[in-house]
């Protein structure tokens, strides 16, 4: 059941709904709660604050709704949001990652910079360790390039070392990656990243985050961000990692989420090695190349691959599906065209069999068995 209903973007709520996610101990759950309280997030903010209190939120949170420090960072972000490339996806939003709407706690926001069709494309995460060995970091390249070849987004989280190198494969091989940041999206960090956070999004790639605009680096924000790349994902390849990671962490977290956790063995002398030996020894599947991965996911890899070739490139609609599957309301809005003429257009195409409907979401032929069955 959602944690909240769908409610209207107005440009009221749009702000409400900022200086919510602005306010102090205001997370997933508690955003969640609110607006399942109140009906929205206008609602809320007007709500007196013995109501906020009685959901369990601190009165301080509740103080901070008259702050004009807040009220200034909502417009900011506003702003932000105005320039081309950016975009903010709510949880009630059709283009709202499927997957990433299955896990416990999923973000009520999501800011998002480059390209948000990725996010509703197959992914797979590659994650390891900040200091890997150049061995590591060739064999999360060589995997990256590999799987963005087959047509899945590589996602990551921006970090040096392992994520770093998994990123530059699948721009190298001209395929999606998406880096999920533990910091707002006008802080990179690290910073030694920035350079590679712009090319992955002047190459087709996102940056996304959960955290308001200007969070710097915190500890307790890479974990929760976390559970973001896992949830995004339909599997999580660790390629080094120590026995106490976040990589570990994230591991743990796709097999809680029903996620497939792929393991790099290595030397038994090499310390980068232990977290993979330890993720195979928990059941993790031990991968050597890209085809053990290619072949437990044979009926995404066939449907992403296929994906850019096998529509023609005469029809718009078919076109804009090669990118990714998408629901009617957001397939209109990306092409700009009127809900009942996109309509028209899908049955037409239904009915000769080059487009199928699947959980509410539009995918160009050919479908697989294995995607039919989701």
């Amino acid at each position: 059941m959602p944690l909240f209903e769908p409610i209207g973007p107005s440009p009221a709520e749009l702000d409400a709904r900022l200086r919510l996610h602005l306010l102090p101990d205001v997370g997933a759950i508690h955003f969640s709660r609110l607006i399942h309280a109140f009906g929205s997030a206008c609602a809320a903010l007007a709500a007196p604050a013995a109501a906020w209190r009685a959901l369990g939120l601190k009165a301080s949170s509740a103080a901070a709704r008259r702050e004009p420090s807040v009220r200034d960072a909502a417009l900011a972000a506003s702003r932000w949001l105005e320039q081309p490339g950016r975009r903010l996806v709510a949880w009630d939003d059709p283009d709202y990652p499927a997957l990433l709407k299955e896990i416990a706690d999923p973000p009520p926001l999501l800011f998002v910079r480059g390209n948000p069709a990725l996010l509703e494309r197959p992914q797979l995460a590659i994650i390891g360790s900040r200091r890997a060995s150049t061995p590591g970091l060739d064999t999360a390249q060589a995997f990256a390039q590999a799987l963005a070849g087959a047509g899945f987004v590589v996602t990551s989280g921006l970090a040096l070392g392992i994520d770093g190198a998994a990123h530059r494969g699948a721009i190298r091989a001209g395929g999606g990656t998406v880096a999920v940041l533990g910091t707002g999206l006008e802080n990179i960090y690290p910073q030694r990243h920035k350079g590679l956070a712009e090319e992955l999004v002047q190459a087709g790639g996102a940056l996304i985050s959960e955290y308001p605009l200007a969070t710097p680096p915190a500890r307790d924000n890479f974990p929760r961000r976390n559970r973001l790349i896992s949830g995004l994902s339909l599997g999580v390849l660790v390629v080094e990692a120590q026995l106490a990671s976040g990589s570990l962490i994230t591991a743990r977290l796709a097999a809680e989420q029903g996620r497939e956790v792929y393991a790099v063995p290595g030397s038994i002398h090499h310390p980068g090695a232990r977290g993979c030996h330890q993720l195979i020894r928990d059941g993790a599947q031990l991968v050597e190349s890209v085809e053990h991965i290619l072949e437990g996911l044979a009926g995404w890899s066939a449907y992403a691959a296929a994906m850019p070739t096998a529509v023609p490139i005469n029809d718009p609609v078919l076109c804009e599906l090669a990118a990714g599957p998408r629901s009617s309301e957001a397939l209109a809005r990306d092409m700009g065209w009127p809900l009942p003429r996109l309509l028209a257009a899908l049955t037409e195409l239904e009915v000769a069999g080059q487009v199928v409907s699947e959980a509410g979401r539009w995918f160009a032929r050919p479908l697989p068995d294995t995607l039919r069955a989701r």
